[in-house]
Parts: C-alpha cells; sequence; structure tokens
C-alpha cells in the first residue's frame, strides 16, 4: 500500500481531474477546494508538478502563448486518477470511523454507562 498523499499533493491532483489546468489555474483550484486554507506559491507548485510527472501521475497537455508569454496545462494520467480515487476512499473510511467514534463520545462529565462485569463465584460454578 502507498503512503499517504500529503494534502497539497491531493488537492493539485483533485484540481486536475475535471480537465487540464495551466499552473495559476491549478493555484486557484487548489485555494477553492481548501476553503482558502491552503495557497500554494508558484515555486511550490511547479516542483510539485514537476514531481508528480515524473511520478506517471500526471503529464503535459499542451502549450499556448497567453499575453506574450507561454503557458502549459497539465493533466491528470489515468494513474494519477486512480491514485487520487483510492486516496479519497481512504480519506473517507477514516472520515465514517471518525464520526461512528464520535456518535458514541461520553461528554465530558457525563455518567458512563457502567461496564458489564462478570464474577464467577467459586463456589458456585460448575465443576465445584
Amino acid at each position: 500500500m502507498s503512503d499517504p498523499l500529503r494534502e497539497p499533493t491531493f488537492l493539485i491532483l483533485a484540481a486536475l481531474a475535471p480537465q487540464p489546468l495551466h499552473g495559476y489555474a491549478i493555484i486557484g483550484e487548489v485555494a477553492d477546494l481548501s476553503g482558502g486554507r491552503l495557497a500554494l506559491r508558484p515555486g511550490t507548485l511547479y516542483g510539485a508538478l514537476d514531481r508528480l510527472a515524473d511520478e506517471g501521475l500526471l503529464e503535459s497537455d499542451r502549450e499556448e502563448v497567453v499575453d506574450g508569454r507561454m503557458r502549459r496545462y497539465y493533466r491528470l494520467t489515468d494513474a494519477g486518477a486512480a491514485l487520487l480515487e483510492r486516496e479519497a476512499a481512504r480519506l473517507a473510511d477514516n472520515a465514517d470511523a471518525a464520526r461512528r467514534r464520535l456518535s458514541r463520545r461520553q461528554p465530558a462529565g457525563g455518567t458512563a454507562e457502567p461496564r458489564l462485569r462478570l464474577e464467577i463465584n467459586a463456589a458456585t460454578a460448575p465443576g465445584h
């Protein structure tokens, strides 16, 4: 089993799931997906994109010139989509487990139900 993805990696792959995007669009999508908690810097993003491309999780889709500047688009590969799906399922399973446990949570200062204790009286136990 592979290691869990770090949140920035997960969000970069999620940003690319629907369609190819260029770098600054990925930065915007990651910010949106994280509710503004994660603001990727261009240097961080492009380093991550190179690493993810080397791992075969995304690839260059096309390049275009916009306002005299080269814009490269990236797209998720099938391997990247499969990894994103596995990671999303793992996170959902963890969240479900946490919710189940929270539903059984005893409030602070609340009375816990007594645990069932089995006591065997040696005098009444079978075989005595």
